[in-house]
Parts: C-alpha cells; sequence; structure tokens
C-alpha cells in the first residue's frame, strides 16, 4: 500500500502541476478574466478601515496581501513574456497608499496587464520553453498558470481578514 502511495503522489502532483500547460491561451485569458472579477468582489467587500488591518502584527495587512498579489501578477505576466515589467518588485507594496481606492486601482491595473499580456502571446511563445534561474526549464504557459495559482492564494488568504472583520466573503466563482 505504501509504494503505491509514493508512486501515485507524485502522478497526482505532477498532472495538477501540468493542468494549466493544458489550457489554450483563449481559455487562460478567460480563466484570468474570472480572477480579476473574483478579486474585485474581495477588494470590494472589505470595509475602506480593513484595508490598513492585520490578522496578527507579522503579517501583511489587507492591503498589503492585494498589493503582494499585484506585484506579483506584473512578475509573472514580465517573466513569462519575456517583456521588461513596468513595475519593480514590491514596488507597489512600498508606493501605493494602502487606502481602498489605491490599493483596488493597483490591482485592477496588474489583472488588466496579465490579461494583456497574455493576450498578445503566440500558441508558439505560450508553448515556447525557457531556462530558469536553476538550470531547468519550463513553458511560457505554465508560468502564466503558476502565476494564476499565486493570485489564488494570497486572494483565499484574504477570506480570514474579511471573515475577522466580520464580512462574509464574496461567493466561490468557478465557471
Amino acid at each position: 500500500m505504501k509504494r503505491s502511495l509514493l508512486f501515485v503522489f507524485p502522478l497526482l502532483t505532477f498532472l495538477a502541476g501540468s493542468a494549466y500547460a493544458q489550457f489554450t491561451q483563449p481559455q487562460m485569458v478567460v480563466e484570468w478574466q474570472r480572477a480579476k472579477t473574483y478579486t474585485k468582489a474581495y477588494l470590494d467587500a472589505m470595509p475602506a478601515d480593513g484595508y490598513s488591518f492585520k490578522p496578527t502584527p507579522e503579517i501583511r495587512s489587507f492591503a498589503g496581501q492585494m498589493l503582494h498579489l499585484a506585484n506579483d501578477n506584473y512578475g509573472f505576466a514580465s517573466y513569462a513574456s519575456g517583456k521588461q515589467t513596468p513595475v519593480a518588485d514590491t514596488a507597489l507594496e512600498q508606493t501605493v497608499q494602502p487606502t481602498k481606492e489605491a490599493t483596488t486601482k493597483a490591482v485592477m491595473e496588474s489583472y488588466d496587464y496579465m490579461i494583456s499580456t497574455l493576450q498578445g502571446m503566440t500558441p508558439d511563445q505560450m508553448n515556447e520553453m525557457i531556462k530558469r534561474r536553476n538550470g531547468t526549464e519550463i513553458s511560457r504557459a505554465n508560468i502564466f498558470g503558476k502565476g494564476f495559482e499565486h493570485q489564488t492564494h494570497h486572494r483565499g488568504q484574504t477570506t480570514i481578514y474579511l471573515r475577522l472583520k466580520g464580512v462574509t466573503p464574496p461567493p466561490e466563482m468557478l465557471f
């Protein structure tokens, strides 16, 4: 039994990790547009006074989580496309005021950049393999998938922030 689990678990991990490589570029655009809408619902749900809220002193505020998500949307899109990012690493967390208006604007702009970058990619570019710093290769499509996973992770973390502020999180938007 243990031996079969040792085989099955890595296989499932591989298959889950390659799921985004199976999406076509138009399907990925649709998924990123849905993610933008879902994230906007989270931004709208948090009251203005909750943007500076931290569940514990050691972690990011709600605005910090969302600005981190936005910063990395730029980073993943730039990495996947090979284009220079218009936003420096962690710049949004350091330069955008953690207000509802400023945070929402910055986050929505990051999704627009991600979506427009993805729309500008050809199927051949999406399938192209690029070398990572560690010497391994990854497809550009898979990088977009990793970016999707990242933004989902950080948006999901903010569910607790909303609950601790007495706000019911937006319903899941799977389709």
